[in-house]
Parts: structure tokens; C-alpha cells; sequence
């Protein structure tokens, strides 16, 4: 039974770091990423829809993203939420699809964007601490009702220390590899 817990707790945190990766990948660093589009949600015949459904994204060069939609009809609406995005981009259409020239970042834009890295981090790190709490908590329970003993019990929280320590040693590269990204000129 605690060997589930055990394997929960990785599949968890696992998913902590995934979700770490895809938020520090929506931040602005000088180059051109279309996942800085994943968050646009375009009005599309009257209900909220991700842009990523509605065209394709694609960065051509270090400094442009292209955004061709499927149906052309909605290219106006596409740029509407592209602006309104609060992404400091600005598209132009020229019909067919949409081009984002992707400005330089100033030294300041940069360190505000390096905080925000370190917070996203230390957000996951909690929410790899919290995995930890609920499967110690649920050791706990499983010692109460004695599938375990006090023995294993000491072991399995021994190995999700370990495991807490490995995922938060990765997100700490993570953040560091994207803090170096954005203060890359």
C-alpha cells in the first residue's frame, strides 16, 4: 500500500515541475517562442477559445512569431486578443496572417522578468513540498490503521525526502537555465 503512495508522490511531483516548465515558458525572454502565445484566448463565435486551436504558431526567425489561422474569417479577432493580451506585442495583419515582431527587452524589463522566473520556481517548490505533506499524511494514516509499521513508515517518508529534495534540485536548474535565457542579450 505505501509503495503507492510513493509512486503518487512522484507522479505529482512530476506534474509540479511539468507545470513549472510550462509557466517559466510563457515568460518574454529576447527571442521569439510561440509558447508565449499558449495563454491568448480568442472570441470565436461567441465563446472563449485557446489561439492554439483556432491557427497555427510558428517562430521564423529569432525575433518574429507567424500566426496563421485556420479559417481566415477569424485573423481580426485573433489580433484583437493578441493585443489585448497584455503581452506588450504587436501584431500586424497583412490578411493571410499575422506577424509579431518581438521588441528587445530592456536591463529592466529583464530583472523583472528574472523575479518572476525565481517566484514561478519557488512556487513549484511549494507545491512539491505540499505533495510531500499529503504523502506523509497519508503514511501517517496508513500507520493508524496498521497496513504499516513504524519502520516503514520511517523508511517511505525517508524516500519522499529524497524524492521532495530531487524534484526541487530540478526545478532550481530549471529556473536558473531560464533567469540565464532572459539576461542573455
Amino acid at each position: 500500500m505505501s509503495k503507492d503512495v510513493l509512486e503518487n508522490s512522484e507522479l505529482d511531483m512530476g506534474e509540479e515541475v511539468d507545470t513549472v516548465k510550462r509557466r517559466l515558458g510563457k515568460i518574454r525572454t529576447g527571442k521569439a517562442s510561440p509558447a508565449l502565445l499558449d495563454g491568448v484566448m480568442v472570441e470565436y463565435y461567441g465563446s472563449p477559445t485557446p489561439l492554439k486551436q483556432l491557427a497555427t504558431v510558428s517562430a521564423p526567425e529569432a525575433r518574429q512569431l507567424t500566426v496563421k489561422p485556420f479559417d481566415r474569417s477569424s485573423i481580426g479577432a485573433i489580433e484583437k486578443a493578441i493585443q489585448s493580451g497584455n503581452l506588450g506585442l504587436n501584431p500586424s495583419n497583412d490578411g493571410m496572417m499575422i506577424r509579431i515582431q518581438i521588441p528587445e527587452l530592456t536591463e529592466e524589463r529583464r530583472r523583472e522578468f528574472s523575479k518572476l522566473a525565481r517566484e514561478i520556481g519557488e512556487d513549484g517548490k511549494v507545491a512539491v513540498r505540499r505533495v510531500r505533506q499529503d504523502a506523509n499524511d497519508q503514511l501517517k494514516k496508513e500507520l493508524k490503521d496498521g497496513d504499516i509499521t513504524e519502520d516503514e513508515q520511517h523508511a517511505e517518508r525517508d524516500e519522499i525526502q529524497k524524492l521532495t529534495d530531487r524534484f526541487c534540485a530540478e526545478i532550481d536548474e530549471i529556473v536558473k537555465a531560464k533567469e540565464a535565457e532572459i539576461m542573455e542579450i
